[in-house]
C-alpha cells in the first residue's frame, strides 16, 4: 500500500478553504485523514506533529516528564487519562504551538485552553512564547499562585 504524503494542517486548511463539497472525495484520496482507518485520532495527530518537528516520542515523553511506557500507551490509545495536565505536558514535550495543543486537547476529548481562566491564560502565554520546559512553565504558574502542572511521577493517577 502506498503511503500518502502528509501535508501541514495549515496547508490542508488552505486547500479546503478553496474547495467545494464535490471535491471532498478527491481530497480524501490524496490526503491522510485521521479517523478514516483508526479510532485513535489523538495519537495519530500527536505522532504526525512529532514527525513534523523532527522529534522522537522518547524526547517528547522525557520533556513532558512522563514515563516512556505510559506515554506510548496514551498515544496508542491503550491508556486513557482524565488529567488534562497530562495532555498539556505531552503538548509541551512535543513543542506544539498553541493551535496544535488546542487541537490535541480537543481530539483527546478535553476542553481547549480558555483565556478567561487565569491558569489557562498563563499556559497560553507559555505556548505562545515557546516555553516548553515543564519547570519553566511551573515557575510562571507559581509566580501567580496558580496550581503547577500535575506531575504523574509524584502521585498515582486517578
Amino acid at each position: 500500500m502506498e503511503r500518502k504524503k502528509e501535508s501541514t494542517t495549515s496547508r490542508l486548511e488552505e486547500i479546503l478553504e478553496h474547495s467545494g463539497a464535490e471535491k471532498l472525495g478527491e481530497y480524501f484520496d490524496k490526503q491522510p485523514v485521521y479517523g478514516s482507518d483508526s479510532e485513535n485520532v489523538f495519537g495519530e495527530y500527536v505522532k504526525s506533529v512529532i514527525r513534523e518537528k523532527n522529534l522522537t516520542q522518547k524526547q517528547v515523553f522525557l520533556g513532558a516528564g512522563i514515563d516512556e511506557k505510559v506515554g506510548y500507551k496514551y498515544l496508542s490509545g491503550d491508556k486513557h487519562t482524565v488529567k488534562r495536565d497530562i495532555i498539556i505536558r505531552i503538548c509541551l514535550g512535543a513543542h506544539m504551538s498553541l493551535k496544535e495543543s488546542e487541537r490535541a486537547l480537543k481530539l483527546y476529548g478535553m476542553s481547549p485552553l480558555y483565556a478567561k481562566i487565569e491558569r489557562d491564560a498563563a499556559l497560553i502565554i507559555a505556548f505562545n512564547r515557546r516555553i516548553y520546559e515543564i519547570g519553566d512553565v511551573n515557575e510562571i504558574l507559581s509566580k501567580y499562585d496558580l496550581e503547577p502542572l500535575y506531575d504523574p511521577r509524584m502521585t498515582e493517577e486517578v
